[in-house]
């Protein structure tokens, strides 16, 4: 408990001590100069506690105050006091700051606090890796001396910033970076930057998707609508020239139908939750009724086929999904090696490991365009797509069907060498 310092105390206290050296000093009838010399002992006996206040103040190590006398004592402890509780508003701050910190550490973006002057005053670690900034080396510095691109410098000299400012990043040309400036307090700035990579890149597979779709439907369409605008109304077409349009027409027919399914298929596998892993598959059996399938697939080209198959071998997974993923290999190696060529397609064991692959010895693909090959509607060659009635969607279903089941697709191709699809899966009894 604190104790107030008394004005009347003091005043008490002091007025005994005149009295009583004006007492003792007329003893010798030296009343005045008793009390000057009370007065200069107790103004000695005050600077003496004003040099162990600055001693303890400034040069002593030590928390704990002094010792003193009446009022001194309760001036210290006041002091005391008074730097606990400093100390504890202190600690407090600092795990503020310290929660601030890990909280904008925690954060997605880039951070930049700036003030006024546009000077840096705190940045996050990830502000130092998108933009290049070094702390604490760039405390203090002007944020434009740091980021030099030309449209940041204008954005930042124009203060509109109503509207973010998108540039790529100088240290990495595919990154591109989007930059907002908000404002708070009394003239400061708080500058965020997000990644928008993914973003843009995401617009841009929807702007060719739709590009690739308009453009695969637009042919056949053109092709079956300039055939219906030959016939006359009300009259049907001679034998000769049904005979010559009806294939086309069919043909046409059918490949818009396959690539409505492909989409709807992909759509569907995109849009579907996680698989459950609990569900048996019987791929033996699955690939016994895609090998005949091939065969009737391979009735023109003429190829060698050979299935191996492990007929003990199962996993757990989607059974439709995986399917497909099987028929979409096979068929491709079908539908794209030469007339004649050779194709095996294998379902074994390797290290504890369920594998699938195909591979055929057919014209082979460069290196360049392997990266590419599970893009939709990415073809290496759209002459040879469009005579084998490809859509260009095959790999890419194959590739979502086995991101679902914790795979990969893995191509192994060179030009005149053929080329090898294959992935793996965990064995029934692995999982």
């Amino acid at each position: 408990m604190r104790l107030l310092l008394s004005k009347r105390a003091i005043l008490f206290r002091v007025a005994c001590l005149f009295l009583l050296s004006a007492l003792i000093g007329s003893i010798w009838s030296l009343a005045t100069e008793a009390m000057l010399l009370a007065a200069l002992g107790l103004l000695s006996w005050h600077y003496l506690h004003l040099f162990k206040v600055d001693r303890w103040l400034w040069r002593d190590r030590k928390l704990t105050p002094p010792e003193g006398r009446w009022s001194w004592q309760q001036i210290f402890d006041g002091i005391y006091y008074q730097q606990r509780k400093a100390r504890y508003k202190q600690k407090q701050m600092r795990a503020i700051v310290r929660q601030f910190r890990d909280g904008a550490e925690a954060l997605p973006e880039a951070i930049v606090l700036l003030s006024d002057e546009w000077t840096i005053l705190w940045c996050n670690r990830l502000a130092q890796l998108l933009i290049g900034l070094r702390w604490p080396q760039d405390e203090g510095q002007r944020i434009d001396n740091l980021v030099r691109h030309p449209e940041f410098q204008n954005y930042l000299h124009r203060q509109q910033f109503k509207e973010a400012l998108v540039l790529t990043a100088h240290h990495a040309q595919e990154l591109v970076l989007e930059f907002r400036f908000v404002p708070y307090g009394d003239h400061q700035y708080l500058l965020i930057v997000r990644d928008i990579t993914q973003l843009k890149q995401l617009e841009q597979i929807r702007k060719d998707f739709v590009a690739n779709v308009s453009h695969e439907l637009r042919t056949p369409l053109t092709v079956v609508q300039g055939y219906l605008e030959m016939l006359e109304p009300g009259q049907l077409p001679d034998e000769a020239m049904w005979q010559k349009i009806h294939p086309v027409m069919l043909d046409q027919t059918l490949r818009m139908q396959a690539l409505v399914q492909q989409l709807l298929a992909l759509s569907r596998i995109e849009a579907s939750g996680p698989v459950q892993h609990e569900q048996v598959v019987q791929v033996p059996e699955l690939l016994h009724y895609l090998e005949q399938e091939a065969q009737s697939l391979n009735r023109d080209k003429q190829h060698s086929i050979e299935f191996h198959i492990d007929e003990q071998l199962v996993v757990k997974g989607s059974a439709d999904e995986l399917r497909s993923a099987f028929s979409n290999l096979i068929t491709n190696a079908i539908k794209y090696t030469p007339p004649g060529g050779e194709i095996k397609v294998s379902w074994q064991r390797q290290h504890n490991k369920a594998v699938f692959s195909v591979n055929d010895n057919g014209e082979g693909i460069a290196p360049k365009h392997v990266k590419r090959l599970t893009e939709r509607f990415y073809r290496v060659d759209q002459a040879r797509s469009r005579a084998t009635g490809g859509s260009g969607l095959g790999l890419a279903i194959v590739k979502h069907v086995l991101s679902r089941h914790n795979s990969r697709l893995l191509i192994f191709s060179e030009p005149g060498a053929g080329s090898s699809f294959s992935f793996s899966l965990a064995a029934e009894d692995d999982i």
